[in-house]
């Protein structure tokens, strides 16, 4: 029996197409990941991962979800790079680049087999600072990192840049021509130009943590695999750059924010707000790693990410909601304004300025938000300034937010928080 091949343990035709679109979102990184170190070119290891799904779109329906569907995903996809491996004229020098010292054409795939089975290891850093190139816009390689090392959808991606669908498709298809364009080497890049790159995977790696800790779409309110990996990639990026500030910024953040994850959801997957919640059960490791993380950034500078993760450190100190210090988190959010100013912050600073001088003063702020493009379609914005109105006692203005937020929310959770908030009016 091979791993390509296991038993199958399931008919159920609707079971084993969920079964595939749940594994894709769990391995296409790796997918990704091992075969662009074969095939050097992530646009082509993405096509052969997407032959992989095909193939079990096709056969699980039929034949029953295998028993260890992502090994069988990896054996799949592994046995179409070697196919177009052999179909290339330059198959040898390719298995060259692997270190490989063949000595014929049959001992080819018992090696490629160990390159593929080995631990993924470093490559998923490979692939972030692939996508991230500079050869991209900034954009394009947060776009592209996205649907590389999340399997996210377009559509799931522009709700997270708040821009069109179609311009991230776009995005996407670009990015990866121009990749394969410029012969961009799938690897880390060279000590003098890790700096510069470094912006836009920290970006990226936020990125892919805030898709797991409140996700834009589906039936989950959170993916707490994705922000592992992204927590994971944060401290190896810290690792790698010991005296950049902003990496030990992002790690300490998402750690603190990370240490809520058990407490925001209720027995039967119900999301649970922040003030709701019973922090005894908040992961207390997470939060002093991330405690000795901010500590470290703040002693080498900071920057954006050191003032967001010393406003979760507010929250991770007190004991009780009603010991939050409201107080300093509006003064940390009016400086972060400054430092790198979007409506998200305002909004989040409507917030804080809400629960330390009152909801009028915070209602002033998110009113002024209004005419924001960028957030015409982000259901936070009527959701908090429901939550103000409510606060104020103007119940069916408050009523109208929340159904208003309802609507906008691509997340069944967050729907039924917002349309349980409206009832509640």
């Amino acid at each position: 029996m091979t791993a390509a091949d296991p038993p199958p343990y399931e008919h159920d035709h609707d079971a084993a197409r969920h079964a595939v679109e749940t594994v894709w979102r769990m391995e296409s990184a790796r997918l990704v990941a091992g075969i662009a170190r074969l095939v050097r070119d992530v646009g082509v290891a993405e096509e052969i991962a997407q032959d992989a799904l095909l193939i079990a779109l096709e056969r699980w329906p039929r034949e029953g979800v295998p028993g260890n569907p992502g090994a069988w995903l990896m054996a799949t996809a592994k046995h179409r790079a070697v196919d177009l491996l052999r179909r290339r004229t330059r198959y040898e020098d390719k298995l060259g680049e692997l270190g490989r010292d063949l000595r014929a054409r049959q001992e080819a795939e018992p090696d490629l087999d160990d390159a593929l089975d080995d631990h993924i290891g470093d490559d998923m850093l490979r692939l972030v600072f692939t996508a991230c190139h500079p050869v991209l816009s900034t954009e394009a390689r947060v776009a592209l990192t996205l649907r590389l090392l999340c399997g996210l959808t377009t559509e799931e991606i522009a709700r997270a840049f708040l821009v069109p669908e179609p311009t991230v498709g776009q995005r996407v298809v670009r990015a990866k021509r121009t990749l394969a364009a410029k012969r961009v080497r799938f690897e880390l890049p060279a000590p003098e130009e890790l700096a510069a790159r470094l912006a836009s995977v920290l970006e990226v790696v936020y990125l892919v943590f805030n898709e797991g800790y409140s996700a834009t779409a589906g039936d989950d309110w959170v993916r707490p695999s994705l922000c592992e990996e992204a927590m994971r990639l944060g401290r190896v990026l810290a690792g790698l750059v010991p005296d950049e500030p902003e990496a030990h910024g992002l790690v300490a953040l998402m750690e603190i924010q990370a240490s809520r994850i058990p407490a925001r959801i209720g027995p039967s997957g119900e999301p649970i707000l922040l003030l709701d919640q019973d922090r005894r059960r908040w992961d207390r490791l997470l939060v002093r790693h991330g405690l000795a993380a901010l500590a470290r950034a703040e002693a080498l500078g900071g920057g954006p990410y050191t003032l967001q993760a010393a406003i979760a450190a507010c929250h991770a100190r007190a004991a009780r909601a009603e010991d939050t210090d409201w107080e300093r988190i509006a003064a940390l959010y009016r400086v972060l304004a400054h430092v790198s100013p979007s409506p998200v912050v305002e909004l989040n600073r409507a917030v804080a300025v809400g629960m330390a001088a009152g909801p009028a003063e915070g209602l002033r702020i998110a009113d002024a938000l209004a005419g924001e493009r960028a957030l015409a379609s982000y259901p936070q914005l009527p959701a908090v300034r429901g939550d103000l109105l409510a606060r104020l006692g103007r119940t069916e203005e408050a009523r109208r937010e929340f159904e208003r937020a309802a609507a906008l929310t691509r997340n069944e959770r967050e729907r039924a928080v917002f349309l349980a908030r409206a009832a509640a009016c």
